[in-house]
């Protein structure tokens, strides 16, 4: 279905019959994403005494219990509350879900021991666009992202002159495909989720990341309109399905 939308005052056609999907969900069957030192999710047929609710075990139903972390399993989208001592739910704090965002690969730099993304990379490949949402896929862009067991292997992440950067060129949503902005052992300073969401100054409420996509090598860099689905927890952070939608013409 081809739609014309107003936004920003500007209208855009877009093709809503070919979404492109960059979340990764959680899959028992196989291994599954990992990181922070938690155990592996789990879906199970709830048991009560000698009944299994499951069909294949002679149940009516298929009736599971789910167990994850958010964090740690699956593609989620988290806001300040994160972070902070007063709890803040993303479900109360993200009201909107249509962003026109700007897909962009980054292949991270060289810091002492450490692969980061610095403010100039983003710098340079963003120049003077103006989006609401950045969606970074770093190099190498393997499909075994989406079964990583990322605990004490000192991924890539975000300098925090970078994360300032984003937050003053006005960015409110940033999403990548990494289990964390922040260093895994940086001693609690978490500097890019704090920079990004400004908790030394007025607090980015409205502001999310998103962590643990996956932009397949098929989706080009590019400007997009995207659909961040999220679930409705009230918790600092939930599982999301963000969804990317070319734009076929601008007006």
């Amino acid at each position: 279905m081809i739609a014309t939308i107003t936004y920003n005052s500007k209208k855009y056609q877009i093709d809503f019959s070919k979404p492109l999907d960059i979340s990764i969900a959680i899959n028992v069957s196989k291994q599954n994403i990992n990181a922070w030192y938690v155990e592996n999710p789990t879906i199970k047929p709830v048991v009560s005494d000698d009944w299994i609710a499951s069909v294949k075990e002679g149940a009516s139903i298929n009736f599971n219990d789910i167990a994850f972390n958010p964090h740690a399993h699956i593609t989620h989208t988290e806001c300040a509350g994160h972070i902070t001592k007063k709890v803040h739910s993303i479900n109360q704090n993200l009201q909107q879900y249509f962003f026109l965002a700007e897909v962009i690969t980054v292949v991270p730099e060289t810091c002492k021991d450490d692969f980061v993304i610095s403010k100039k990379q983003l710098q340079t490949i963003l120049g003077n666009k103006k989006r609401d949402a950045v969606i970074i896929r770093t190099l190498p862009n393997l499909s075994d992202k989406k079964s990583m067991q990322y605990s004490h292997t000192n991924p890539p992440y975000l300098l925090e002159e970078a994360a300032i950067y984003l937050r003053e060129k006005g960015v409110k949503h940033l999403l990548i495909d990494l289990p964390s902005v922040d260093k895994e052992k940086d001693e609690g300073k978490l500097l890019a989720h704090n920079a990004f969401w400004n908790t030394s100054g007025k607090l980015r409420l409205e502001a999310t990341i998103t962590e643990f996509i996956f932009v397949p090598n098929t989706v080009k860099d590019g400007t997009y309109f995207l659909n961040l689905m999220i679930a409705p927890f009230e918790n600092d952070a939930t599982p999301s399905k963000p969804v990317l939608y070319q734009i076929l013409e601008k007006n």
